[in-house]
């Protein structure tokens, strides 16, 4: 069986796709690298991307010069998590606060690590998790 190396891609489905575009690039620091009507592409790192989608403009798919990109969406609540490092845990406790988001959950496993839950500007549930949370 081939092997899958890791998440590419995380898509999120947003109303508004400047503001999450903002939200996103300001808190995190990450790079836009692709804009367009339909969706913003920010680099969270060399390997990996998160695809913010307006709402509704992706679900016929997408036609580009080297193929069709099948129809997609999504509504509601979703959630995604960042990694961070258990020593940045105090320092993302700030930075969320210096950015007006407010922490909405704060767990402390019994294996260890820490969860940081809050809420972006669609009311989607991001997290920043370190990887002691899942024994990794």
């Amino acid at each position: 069986m081939p092997r899958v190396n890791g998440i590419l891609e995380t898509a999120l489905y947003v109303s508004d796709l400047a503001a999450a575009e903002r939200f996103y690039c300001s808190l995190f620091g990450f790079d836009t690298v692709l804009s367009d009507h339909r969706m913003r592409a920010l680099r969270i790192n060399p390997v990996q991307m998160l695809l913010l989608f307006a709402r509704g403009k992706s679900t016929g798919g997408a036609d580009t010069p080297r193929g069709h990109i099948p129809g997609h969406d999504g509504s509601g609540r979703l959630h995604m998590a960042f990694a961070i490092d258990e020593v940045d845990v105090a320092g993302w406790v700030q930075a969320l606060g210096a950015h007006g988001v407010d922490v909405i959950s704060d767990i402390r496993p019994e294996q260890g690590g820490r969860s940081l839950y809050f809420h972006d500007p669609d009311g989607h549930i991001i997290e920043l998790a370190t990887a002691s949370i899942w024994d990794l």
